[in-house]
């Protein structure tokens, strides 16, 4: 019987470890309509990771986080999250002309969710 029991707890702590490295999976990202919001600045890519949203904004070279602010709806099983400039850029730097930029899913105030839904537009504008 003691060889039976060994057995079990090995084979639990097997499975149980397995779990602990596991990593989170992130929300499935849904697309909002972007002619409902047509004013909100088009994003050239978004994705979700395991500790946060990432976007792909066009920009001058010299576009920061705290120049973005989000916007989240969480009334619906799914929240809507929105992004917008707080200024303009104004500089002109020979750098990238675009940024990425990461926002954490507690940041957003979303963490938990299993889907979220993106209102800006993505892409490019015709």
């Amino acid at each position: 019987m003691g060889v039976i029991f060994n057995r079990r707890v090995l084979l639990a702590g097997l499975l149980l470890s397995g779990c602990a490295t596991v990593s989170p999976r992130p929300p499935r990202l849904l697309p909002g309509d972007p002619d409902l919001y047509g004013e909100l600045e088009t994003l050239l890519d978004v994705r979700t990771e395991p500790d946060g949203l990432a976007i792909r904004l066009a920009s001058q070279g010299c576009l920061r986080k705290e120049d973005l602010r989000f916007f989240v709806d969480g009334k619906d099983a799914i929240p809507d999250v929105a992004f917008a400039r707080r200024r303009l850029e104004t500089c002109r730097t020979a750098g990238p002309s675009e940024a990425e930029v990461r926002f954490g899913w507690s940041e957003l105030g979303i963490a938990g969710a299993r889907a979220v839904r993106v209102l800006n537009p993505v892409g490019t504008r015709p």
